[in-house]
């Protein structure tokens, strides 16, 4: 009897159905593929948005580009630990970037719009 601890029984829980609905056909995967880029460029236009309207590094926006890093590394961490490493382990590492890109950029339009604005 293999022995799996709870973080794998509620990893295969939820990412199972969505392993089975990519094998159906390469359609599917291709879906997930092109979702994934997706919100891979739209996490990077944000935060080159909003690196780029902060301007010249200061104490205030130094402060705010490290809450900015600390959120992203909060994110690829917390997705290292959700994700499955068995299977589809290529896609998932599009999508944990995508997150951390995307989370990151809303802090920074949240943090200009709340600072700059």
């Amino acid at each position: 009897m293999k022995n799996e601890s709870i973080s794998e029984k509620i990893t295969h829980t939820i990412f199972d159905p969505l392993r089975t609905w990519v094998e159906e056909s390469t359609g599917n995967w291709n879906i997930l593929i092109v979702s994934g880029f997706a919100l891979l460029i739209v996490g990077l236009i944000l935060l080159f948005v909003y690196f780029v309207k902060m301007g010249k590094p200061d104490e205030r926006t130094y402060q705010i580009q490290l809450q900015s890093t600390l959120i992203m590394l909060l994110i690829i961490v917390f997705c290292d630990v959700i994700f499955p490493k068995d299977y589809m382990w290529q896609i998932f590492f599009l999508f944990k970037y995508a997150f951390a890109f995307i989370a990151t950029g809303i802090y920074l339009a949240v943090r200009y719009k709340k600072d700059f604005s």
